[in-house]
Order: C-alpha cells, then structure tokens, then sequence
C-alpha cells in the first residue's frame, strides 16, 4: 500500500518507522524541515520537502498514493483532507479538533475513499475502549474517560513537560468540550470539572478538556446518561493553566503563550501514558460496572528511545491503517473510531503495543 505520510514530527517519524519497516507499506514522507526530513535517513522512506501550508503542493505530493496520513498540527487537518478527496487517497488523522472533524465528516458523504480522523491516543483509542465496553450493557448509565501523557519524573510547578504537540495541547485547553449530561448532548467548560483520584498509589486531578471524546456523543446520546471525557494530570496543573488561560487572558494571545511553553518546559522521552475508563449500568439484570486501566511507559532504550505518547498515538492510528488495508474496516465513507473493535486493533501487530502495556490492578 502506498502512502504519503504528512508530518515528520515528534509522532511523525514513529509512524515512518513503523509503516516502512513493516513490509507492507511504500511510504513517502512530506514536510516543511529539512531537519525533521534528515532524522528520517535511517529508514526506507522517500522524502520530500513542502511547504504544508501550500495548498498547490500539498495536493502535488499526493499523486499516485493510494492513502494520506496527516500528522500535521490539527489547524491544518481540514485543508490536507480536502487535498487527499481531490487526489482520490483514503484519509487518516489525529486531529482532536472537533470543529474540524465535523468539517472531515460532511467532506465524506457520498465519496469513494475513506475519511478516518482521530486515530490517536483521545480521540482515538480511549473511544474504541469505551464504546467496546458499552456494549456489554443492555442499560448504560455512565460512562467516564480519562486519559493523561505525563512526565514520569515532574519536576516544576506545572509538574508537566512537553510530550507532545503544543498548538494540541492549548488547542484542548481553550475550547468547549461536548458531553452527555441527563441524556442531553451539551457543551461544558474546559479546564472545569475538577476531581481527584488515586491510581496505584499516586495522586492525579482530571478536568474537562475538548475533543477527546471524538463521536461518541453522536453514537451513544440516546443510550447512556452521562458522558464526559477528561485530561489527567498531577495535582495543581489544572489551576495554573486556569490562571495563564483565563485570569491573564492568554487564551487570547496563544501564540505567546505556546513559545513561552516551548522555551520554558522541557520536552521529555520519560512519560507515561494513562489510560481509565469506567463504564456502568445494567447488565444481566445488575447494575454493574466494568473498567479498564493501563499504564503504558516509554521504551528507553538505548538505541531507538520511544516515548509512551509516541508510542501509543503512533501504534494508534498504525493499526488503523493497516485494519483498513486488511479489509477489516469499511472501504469507503467516513469511519468512526467506534468502528473498530477493540479485539482486533489489540490483536493488530501495531495495536499490540497497548497489549504490552501494564494493567493497573488497584484504584482508589
């Protein structure tokens, strides 16, 4: 399968990486670095130099592949998805922007290829969980997700460092977050809804951010009466972000904001993923719960060194590629994450790496 990956990031070259060297797929890399293009020498990979704001380019690099994968910042997810309808190439993303997916969403209606954005972390994999666990009740009540990439080893007062994208990451601090509250699909505030829980023996906060809970409030209002998705971080992040974002009005200056982060917070390959979900309502005539809970840390190997958010949203989006090109997905259309069930991306050689991962066994 050919495919022209877009973005030779952080998360972008684990995706190269994977795709190249596992036999099946000729991959062409597109950026606008020249460094990140050179850290990709190592692989069997074509490169190419462009201008990704460049719509005329970007449509150019496209010909003769049979499928795109955006790991561009999410602002430009829209744009590289109308270019891969126009080239007639399948389509793949991360994006967590909702207003963008929406956007993704009506562009496939009636196409021949596909439309499968947030193939990552959250949106992405944490929905697969949740909407596999669902369907085990005949009554749902609620369902709860949560999911944080955190620095294994805090040290400052945010006690995070970067993982990953920046402008995402803002991106999901600044704007409202859907929900399902008494059956009612609704917006809530980011940065609000504060709780605190412990997982095996370390304290975490967790309070709304957007995108995260990709469709899963078209696919299940009707069914469950509360939905909501949560970022999860150390105690007393939330509440300086609320005093950068809100207080000093840097929601509306984010572009100082993202390179005092940049210049200021260190980036780290030593992070942890999490991973919680809790579903509850009847089952078997019960009123029951299931969850589910992992830790997936970084490869720290000497050699090839992965971090755990690259690692997760790069097997994420991975192995929906390759479920796609097996057969197991619809060929055309726009493709839920829910879509996927979670037996087969875990049994998937790219999926696996949450299969590698350790099951929390105590929560409190």
């Amino acid at each position: 399968m050919r495919v022209v990956l877009m973005g030779a990031g952080h998360i972008g070259q684990t995706i190269a990486a994977l795709l190249s060297q596992s036999g099946d797929y000729e991959v062409k890399v597109v950026d606008c670095s020249v460094v990140a293009l050179k850290a990709l020498a190592h692989l069997p990979v074509k490169t190419s130099l462009v201008d990704t704001s460049h719509v005329g380019e970007l449509r150019a690099c496209m010909a003769g592949f049979d499928a795109v994968v955006n790991a561009l910042p999410y602002h430009l997810a829209l744009t590289v998805a109308t270019q891969a309808k126009a080239a007639g190439c399948h389509y793949f993303d991360l994006t967590e922007d909702i207003a963008a997916t929406r956007s993704i969403m009506a562009l496939a209606e009636g196409a021949a290829t596909v439309f499968m954005p947030q193939c990552g972390l959250a949106p992405g994999f944490i929905s697969i969980v949740a909407h596999n666990l669902s369907q085990k009740f005949t009554d749902l009540h609620e369902v709860k997700m949560r999911v944080g990439a955190l620095p294994a080893f805090p040290t400052n007062s945010l006690k995070y460092n970067l993982t990953w994208s920046v402008d995402g990451l803002i991106n999901e601090y600044c704007h409202p977050c859907e929900a399902i509250r008494d059956g009612q699909v609704t917006e809530v505030l980011p940065l609000e809804g504060m709780e605190h829980f412990s997982l095996d023996g370390t304290e975490y906060e967790a309070f709304n951010t957007s995108g995260g809970l990709g469709t899963l409030c078209d696919t299940l209002k009707g069914r469950v009466q509360t939905l909501d998705y949560k970022t999860v971080r150390y105690p007393g992040h939330g509440a300086i972000m609320k005093m950068l974002l809100q207080e000093l009005g840097m929601q509306h200056d984010q572009e100082n904001l993202k390179t005092i982060l940049r210049k200021s917070i260190p980036m780290t390959m030593q992070d942890v993923v999490l991973v919680f979900v809790t579903v509850s309502g009847e089952c078997e005539g019960k009123f029951m719960q299931e969850v589910f809970a992992r830790k997936i840390f970084a490869d720290r190997s000497e050699t090839n060194p992965l971090s755990a958010i690259q690692i997760t949203t790069a097997a994420a989006i991975c192995a929906a590629v390759d479920l796609f090109r097996e057969g197991t997905l619809p060929q055309k259309g726009f493709i839920k994450q829910e879509q996927v069930a979670l037996p087969d991306l875990l049994a998937n050689r790219f999926g696996s790496a949450y299969q590698q991962s350790r099951q929390v066994e105590s929560i409190g």
